[in-house]
């Protein structure tokens, strides 16, 4: 044994094991582990190991799940449902918080288990994750209390079908369970193979607390049991994981009315300008791929560095990199644990092999015995290289350089997913502007992976949509109050033949593109109104689509107050020719849309964002940006309030969109062109397409340049457009019928779905004394 003398020369650690003694005398009292359904355990099936990924050894037997269990548990959560969303908000809350301090006082009991099941480093669990996990239990405690006065009339989804990774198994759990539970919605969830523990000792924490049976039901398997799951009759599903898998959960919930959100993978930029505190990045590097084996989604895994600084730059990170300790996770001195499992392993050193065989050079990153790997980075990386296109998930970074700021955001955004993204600079100007410009869900300005459940979290395009945490993350779990529909809508006719065109004679109104009235392509039309209309096809759509790409930046350039300037132009010229519109729709739809002309515009520079809060020492501001070109596809009702009640909230918002008008009623829309035309509504904003709408439909949610659906008609069009919209991940949002000219088609539910949150995260003041300081 050295002595104390030569350790202060060397500094080097020795070990330092946490005692798992308590924990697997737990695993070894239970042996094999059932479901937990309707409040208790049921006895276990067929089942499999789950093991240590550090040593391979075995720690328990889990069962698992068939379509039958699944069932049992979603019957047992619809029973639980009606008392618990009945439940007073004061009650649930009270469960939530018992939840939460109950799992504050197991806090060492469940990071043993989550480093023995997952092999992350006992630090890591101990000192972020299951603190996390309690913030979050506390935190929702909260908005349970708070539901029935910050989301007036709001009702809960129902059951929720929750299926979760296996990177961070307890706050994976903890992000979507808490919300839902506060919300009054049940859930059935399915934790990863690899990691099933934690999830069934938080089983017998909620039996243990006496949350009612049946509200939490968990079930465990592979990717059967969450196929059966998606499958089951349940209200929501809630997913993170591959974005392969999340595209087969879209298509398969085409169609069924299910609410869906989806948290996928990411290639996260991490982006260090030439004035950044080069130190201070290297240390957010470390904490943002490395020290968590880089199994985190938003890991910074893309290092795009200044070119004038580049060299200095890694040096110093080879020189962290060489003092980073890589053993058991158990061990208090351990930075980089195990990687989850042997199948997990191959696939990195797979990726790493065809990224070298690519031309690119592997820094680190060396293969252990076991489930292990160094940490590394790969250099010399072209943009096309696999490593630097594809999600590692594992300790191994990308490293590129850029000259100019403007370079660097393209770099950054030269992938399709869009979840995180860290910028480093001593810059406040330059570090706002690109954190504006780069496309990700959260944004964490000279810092990394940092995390509050008050602060939203989610992507966009391949990396998903939805949010988990604060306000927008309970939304995801709540309806909005709707009124019924005071008309049934008229059936939906597509004509059965579209009328060619007479040669050189123009009878036909027009679309609307580019600002502009123009024949569609081919110049066919169908009767409708006793008027031929243009029969719109795919090429309109693609000239449509790429004309409001066209009128993006100087629509959103206006600003709030500019936009609210035009929407007001805009109902004053609609109500000059109020007589005319009164002839397509009723007086009714008309003052309707006068009267929604002023709402938006009212709110077009008030729905604004807001500074939640969240870590001491940080500013985390949550900002609604539009969502880019939005497809609208308008109610074959009411064929003007009901057309404006989707243009209108998304233009507002700073989006452009391509509407489709109702398709048997669409001279109200075609007429507004004119409108348009007239009220300084900028060319592309608004672009109108009439036609067979499910074809025009389909062709828009197959575009990649559009970045959202609103699909307000009615029937097996629907799915179909939901399942082409998978393919591209485009979010589908479908209003309930309503009386489209009454007061409820109009408000904050309309605005939130033509945006999306972006989380920014900034340094703010120093940290209070005592508090310390964590990437997390």
């Amino acid at each position: 044994m050295p002595k104390v003398s030569e350790i202060m020369e060397s500094m080097e650690y020795g070990p330092a094991p946490e005692d798992a003694s308590a924990v697997r005398d737990w695993l070894r009292e239970r042996g094999s582990f059932g479901h937990f359904i309707a409040g208790r355990f049921t006895r276990p099936g067929v089942t499999f190991a789950s093991r240590d990924p550090s040593t391979g050894d075995e720690l328990a037997q889990v069962t698992q799940g068939t379509a039958r269990d699944v069932m049992k548990a979603v019957r047992a959560a619809r029973r639980a449902q009606r008392g618990w969303g009945a439940m007073p908000g004061h009650d649930r809350a009270r469960f939530l918080y018992a939840i939460a301090r109950t799992i504050q006082k197991r806090e060492r009991f469940l990071s043993v288990l989550e480093s023995l099941d997952n092999g992350k480093p006992i630090r890591e669990s101990r000192d972020i994750d299951v603190p996390l996990v309690v913030r979050h239990f506390y935190h929702h405690a909260g908005w349970a209390e708070l539901a029935e006065t910050e989301f007036p009339g709001h009702r809960p989804l129902g059951v929720c079908g929750q299926v979760i990774p296996w990177n961070f198994p307890l706050l994976m759990l903890a992000w979507k369970v808490a919300p839902a539970l506060a919300a009054g919605n049940t859930v059935v969830l399915k934790p990863a193979e690899y990691t099933p523990l934690t999830a069934l000792a938080f089983a017998e924490i909620c039996a243990h607390v006496g949350l009612p049976a049946g509200v939490v039901n968990i079930v465990t398997g592979d990717g059967e049991t969450g196929a059966a799951l998606v499958r089951a009759p349940v209200d929501k599903i809630a997913f993170t994981g591959s974005t392969e898998v999340g595209r087969g959960i879209a298509r398969a919930v085409a169609g069924s009315g299910k609410r869906l959100t989806l948290e996928l993978g990411g290639k996260s930029p991490f982006v260090v300008l030439e004035d950044a505190d080069l130190d201070a990045a290297v240390e957010g590097v470390v904490d943002s791929i490395w020290f968590n084996q880089g199994e985190v989604c938003c890991a910074g895994s893309r290092i795009l560095v200044a070119e004038s600084v580049a060299a200095r730059f890694e040096a110093l990170l080879r020189a962290r990199m060489q003092k980073l300790r890589l053993g058991a996770p158990l061990d208090k001195s351990t930075d980089i644990g195990a990687i989850v499992d042997p199948v997990q392993k191959d696939r990195i050193l797979r990726l790493i092999d065809r990224a070298t065989a690519a031309g690119a050079e592997l820094v680190g990153g060396a293969a252990a015995p076991g489930c292990f790997i160094a940490p590394g980075y790969l250099k010399n990386i072209s943009p096309a290289n696999p490593g630097m296109v594809e999600e590692i998930f594992g300790p191994i970074a990308t490293l590129s350089t850029f000259r100019t700021p403007d370079e660097a955001v393209d770099l950054a955004n030269n992938t399709r997913y869009g979840l995180a993204a860290s910028v480093w600079s001593e810059s406040a100007t330059v570090a706002t502007d690109l954190a504006a410009r780069i496309k990700a869900g959260v944004v964490w300005v000279n810092c990394a992976n940092l995390f509050d459940a008050a602060a939203p979290f989610g992507g966009m395009r391949d990396s998903g949509y939805g949010r988990e945490g604060g306000r927008e993350g309970m939304l995801d779990y709540l309806a909005a109050p709707v009124a019924p529909q005071r008309d049934p809508a008229p059936s939906e006719i597509v004509p059965a033949e579209a009328p060619e065109e007479s040669a050189g004679i123009d009878r036909t109104v027009k679309l609307y593109i580019g600002g502009a009235q123009k024949r569609p392509d081919g110049g066919a039309s169908y009767a409708a109104q006793d008027e031929l209309i243009p029969l719109g096809n795919r090429k309109d759509i693609r000239n449509a689509v790429e004309a409001a790409q066209g009128g993006l930046a100087k629509w959103q350039g206006l600003g709030g107050h500019g936009r609210a300037q035009v929407l007001y132009f805009l109902a004053e010229n609609l109500a000059q020719r109020r007589a005319e519109f009164a002839g397509f729709a009723s007086p009714a739809e008309v003052d309707a849309a006068i009267r929604r002309c002023f709402f938006y515009a009212g709110f077009a520079d008030k729905y604004d964002g807001a500074t939640v809060s969240a870590k001491p020492g940080h500013l985390c501001h949550v900002q609604p940006e539009p969502h880019g070109v939005m497809g609208l596809i308008a109610p074959v009702a009411a064929p003007l309030a009901g057309f404006m009640a989707l243009v209108l909230p998304a233009i507002a918002m700073g989006n452009a969109v391509v509407a489709i008008p109702s398709q048997d009623r669409p001279m109200a829309a075609l007429t507004l062109a004119q409108v348009l035309a007239c009220s300084d509504v900028p060319g592309g904003v608004v672009n109108i397409v009439t036609g067979p709408r499910d074809d025009l439909v389909r062709a828009l949610a197959g575009h990649d340049g559009v970045s959202a659906i609103w699909h307000a008609g009615l029937g097996e069009g629907l799915a179909e457009v939901q399942r082409v919209a998978a393919e591209t991940l485009i979010p589908v949002w479908t209003p309930q019928p309503r009386d489209w000219s009454g007061p409820q088609a109009q408000g904050r539910e309309f605005l939130r779905a033509a945006s999306r949150t972006k989380t920014i995260w900034l340094p703010y003041g120093a940290l209070p004394a005592g508090t310390g300081s964590s990437a997390y």
